[in-house]
């Protein structure tokens, strides 16, 4: 168990609907520390990652902006696994550490920690009091990002194809939410699981 407030890591695949999962905690008042966010905040013109990725990648991987050029990182990482690791190498320590500030101010009874890569990179376990996946067929998972993204179906299983299989993310998981039907059904299950966590933090030492 960490320390502080409880815990909780949400992770999910692509087009598993962890950002409706996330939007609904945070309609209850819980923090939402989205690393996906501080990762775009960390790349973003004068971020903190720049000069490390600039000195990784060179100039060719800065937009004219400043900023990481994305859609070009995104090329290089999906095609070559040693430029992954040395991107993960940069952002992951950057992004841990913002992650605890923003932990550490919240005010809620407990923080929900969205992480797409909790399992692949399994730096975030320890972190983390329990594990929450969100969880639908492949089949949903690949119709609802060709709907979303406008993707071919073959872009969106190489996408699946560098994260964590179904069957991975289901075994680390403490909690698993079902999102194979309507929104409202997602939302009802994920009302149950805050009342969980509530009962949990209230039970823990010092409550």
């Amino acid at each position: 168990m960490s320390g502080g407030a409880l815990k909780i890591g949400l992770t999910g695949g692509i087009g598993s609907g962890k950002s409706a999962v996330a939007a609904r905690f945070a309609s209850h008042g819980i923090a939402v520390v989205d690393a996906d966010a501080l990762s775009r905040e960390l790349t973003a013109p004068g971020g903190a990652a720049i000069p490390a990725l600039r000195a990784a990648f060179g100039e060719a991987l800065i937009a004219a902006d400043g900023g990481l050029d994305r859609a070009r990182m995104r090329a290089l990482v999906f095609s070559d696994a040693a430029a992954r690791a040395r991107l993960e190498a940069i952002l992951h320590p950057l992004i841990e550490a913002a992650s605890a500030r923003r932990c550490a101010a919240a005010a809620s009874p407990y923080v929900l920690l969205d992480i797409p890569l909790l399992v692949e990179t399994g730096r975030w376990r320890a972190r983390c009091d329990r594990v929450c996946v969100v969880d639908c067929p492949r089949e949903s998972q690949i119709a609802r990002v060709i709907r979303r993204d406008g993707l071919s179906a073959a872009e969106v299983e190489t996408i699946l194809a560098a994260q964590a299989s179904r069957e991975a993310r289901l075994a680390a998981a403490d909690d698993i939410i079902d999102n194979s039907g309507t929104l409202a059904a997602l939302h009802a299950r994920v009302d149950i699981l805050h009342q969980c966590y509530l009962s949990m933090t209230n039970a823990m030492p010092g409550r």
